[in-house]
């Protein structure tokens, strides 16, 4: 039986929607509000800026380990347990964060309860996607994923603003408390809303080999890649975690291709437009860390604008996002998704162009032209391209993929903040010796170099942003018959 609402013709699909974008909004708003009250809780209990770290890193880590897991899950025992389950964990965690620390006066009990949050927050996420292709008629998807989105961008951009004025005028518990109400409604609304599905059999013959093999090797890379500068590239610790990393994905994918029921279906990327679109998907985010993360730094560093302008500044961003996503939706079924995915990569690729040329002396208005530009851009691009991605497999992996599409966001931008920030710090050294600018050297000399180091990170976007124009050139808009003739089997694998 498939995930479908299939004889619930009449079911109230706005509310699906709704149910569907306020997971995707806290799973937004939650990536970015809590970052900017740790140096607050590093205060508060007396610990370094490397140990509250973990307060956000412990997430990560749980989100990138168990986002595909849960999505298989999904595809098992259906979408609505394991969304309902999700946020009701997600709501218990956050009231954890919030109570438990200061009740026991323990730290580590944050870090537990983040641990907590993280799975809920991962079960949630993982099948979010899924639900709009299961339980949205098709000639709605477009509109939905680009509500969905929307909502994902400005949970985005208000995340830093919201836990600020939370942290600044109430305290840092109200950055978790503020999702208490919002989850309790989502569940009421979700358990009404949300059609049943029956259970296409049981966890018995779960592949538990490779969901913890899975966790094992996404949560080791990426504590590789964000702890990284802290303990140094060729440490004992990073080498030996992309070591178990390296070892463990073997492990995984081999698994994976012997197993009767694998975690991720590896032969679904034997399908050329599968394996374009999502490599296109994963690119965006990938060459977008760097815009993100580099670019406040920039506006501070070189520039010298105070950080309140600064956060206004990438506002500009979140807001381009916003509107995009309204009109991909609007425009996904009338263009087709190819169309949509060829004219926003090209806009993105324009924004990546002059996000390169930046210098000492750059305008706020070219910035913000730049910006705009971008998530103009990205916002027209996720909503085409993620319904290619979930439009193209059977509705027996449409969790699985869901959850593929996920990771593709969050793993992307984590692994990229890294690599963009050692482009850009080598790049610098390197670009300083070869000029021979020393610590005594004029200031204006000394920002100059900076700018160049920003403008070679910033090339590597442009570079990534030509190959996801070609990708989204040669891939193909596919339909899988499910989502057209309403068969509800799940096929044999020889009609992935």
């Amino acid at each position: 039986m498939s995930n479908t609402p299939g004889k619930t013709p009449h079911a109230p699909f706005f509310l699906i929607i709704l149910s569907i974008s306020l997971a995707i909004f806290m799973s937004s708003l939650d990536g970015t509000i809590v970052n900017i009250a740790l140096p607050t809780i590093s205060e508060a209990f007396s610990i370094s800026s490397s140990t509250v770290s973990w307060v956000a890193t412990a997430y990560l880590l749980v989100m990138a380990g168990c986002v595909l897991i849960f999505g298989k899950v999904s595809d098992i025992i259906g979408f609505k347990r394991v969304f309902l389950s999700g946020f009701i964990i997600f709501t218990i965690g956050s009231l954890a964060c919030g109570v438990l620390p200061d009740m026991f006066n323990s730290f580590p009990l944050l870090v537990v309860s983040r641990v907590f949050q993280g799975i809920g927050g991962a079960m949630i996420t993982a099948i979010a996607p899924a639900m709009v292709t299961a339980f949205i008629p098709m000639d709605m998807k477009g509109k939905a994923m680009g509500v969905i989105m929307t909502l994902a961008a400005l949970g985005t951009a208000i995340g830093p603003t919201v836990g600020g004025l939370l942290t600044q005028y109430i305290s840092w518990h109200w950055i978790f408390f503020i999702n208490v109400p919002i989850g309790i409604f989502a569940v009421l609304l979700g358990a009404r809303v949300i059609p049943a599905s029956q259970a296409k059999g049981g966890l018995s013959g779960f592949d538990r080999s490779g969901a913890a093999l899975v966790f094992v090797g996404l949560a080791t890379l990426l504590f590789a890649v964000t702890e990284g500068n802290t303990y140094g590239w060729t440490s004992p610790v990073i080498l030996g975690m992309l070591a178990i990393s390296f070892v463990a994905m073997g492990m995984f994918l081999w698994n994976e291709l012997h197993s009767s029921s694998p975690i991720l279906e590896l032969r679904l990327f034997k399908k050329r437009n599968f394996l374009l679109t999502n490599l296109a998907l994963a690119l965006v985010f990938l060459s977008f860390s760097g815009i993100s993360y580099l670019l406040p730094f920039f506006l501070e560093y070189v520039l010298g604008y105070p950080t309140s302008t600064a956060g206004l500044v990438l506002t500009s961003l979140s807001i381009a996002m916003m509107v995009s996503g309204i009109l991909a939706g609007l425009l996904f079924n009338r263009v087709g998704a190819r169309i949509l995915c060829i004219s926003a990569a090209i806009i993105l690729l324009v924004g990546y162009y002059m996000m390169w040329h930046l210098h000492v002396d750059t305008t706020i208005g070219y910035i913000l032209t730049c910006l705009s530009a971008i998530g103009f851009g990205m916002g027209l691009l996720i909503t085409p391209i993620s319904n290619m991605i979930l439009n193209s497999v059977a509705k027996g992996y449409q969790g699985m993929v869901s959850s593929l599409t996920s990771l593709e966001r969050f793993a992307p931008m984590t692994i990229g903040i890294a690599l963009f920030n050692l482009v850009f710090l080598e790049g610098v050294q390197a670009i300083a010796g070869r000029r021979g600018v020393a610590e005594t050297a004029p200031a204006d000399l000394k920002l100059q170099v900076l700018s160049a180091g920003f403008d070679l990170a910033f090339f590597i976007s442009f570079l990534i942003g030509i190959l996801i124009v070609i990708l989204a050139f040669i891939a193909r808009e596919e339909i899988h018959s499910d989502h057209v003739s309403g068969a509800e089997d799940e096929p044999a694998i020889g009609m992935l």
